[in-house]
């Protein structure tokens, strides 16, 4: 009976170790936020795309606006979506903290959680290209941010299609952190490890 405590004991210990072990090495990996955003057009158009940054340099608005290096972003990818929900192009805007896009404009507050102001990503200069922007009205005419969004593809040098529109507002979502993910994992194997504990004492009467 001792040497069976004794072999249950080191296994939860195990577990704890390896577990606690991989939680602390991801959280000193990166302190990164990840954050999904969401978009639908009226006529069944639609976007998604994916965005990070570094919460312990980065301030509590972000402000982005053009090419080359960001303030605070990390990455930023955009897809893009017929009414049929088949994909039509996934762009990557921010790659390694630079942005490649000159029409780039990206406003975020990272205490509520929204987005505001100024909003043009996907936007590039070749032919076919796809863009989501609230500051670029049918015309190619620029305006003040506003509440409705305007997809559009790129025809000619000097002309966009506009394939969408609304009103509806971009949603935000937070992607699970790999230390909860651990986290999850670490109680999943204690209780398996005193599941197994318990069967074996019962099996001993």
């Amino acid at each position: 009976m001792k040497s069976f405590f004794a072999l249950a004991t080191a296994q939860v210990a195990t577990s704890l170790a390896l577990c606690t072990t991989c939680i602390i090495a991801s959280t000193n990996l990166a302190q990164a936020v990840n954050l999904t955003f969401d978009w639908k057009g009226d006529a069944g158009y639609s976007a998604s795309g994916l965005f990070s940054y570094d919460e312990t340099i980065s301030p509590a608005i972000i402000s982005e606006s053009g090419g080359g290096a960001t303030k605070a972003l990390q990455s930023l990818s955009i897809s893009f979506f017929n009414p049929s929900q088949e994909l039509i192009v996934t762009k990557n805007e921010v790659a390694n903290g630079v942005s490649n896009n000159q029409f780039f404009e990206f406003n975020f507050d990272t205490t509520t959680g929204n987005l505001f102001g100024a909003f043009d990503v996907g936007t590039g200069t070749g032919i076919g290209d796809i863009f989501l922007s609230n500051v670029e009205a049918p015309g190619r005419i620029f305006i003040s941010p506003g509440a409705t969004y305007y997809l559009y593809q790129n025809i000619t040098a000097d002309y966009s299609q506009l394939l969408d529109s609304s009103t509806n507002r971009i949603k935000i979502s937070a992607v699970p952190e790999s230390a909860t993910v651990l986290g999850t994992l670490l109680v999943g194997m204690l209780g398996v490890a005193l599941s197994n504990r318990t069967r074996a004492k019962a099996s001993k009467y």
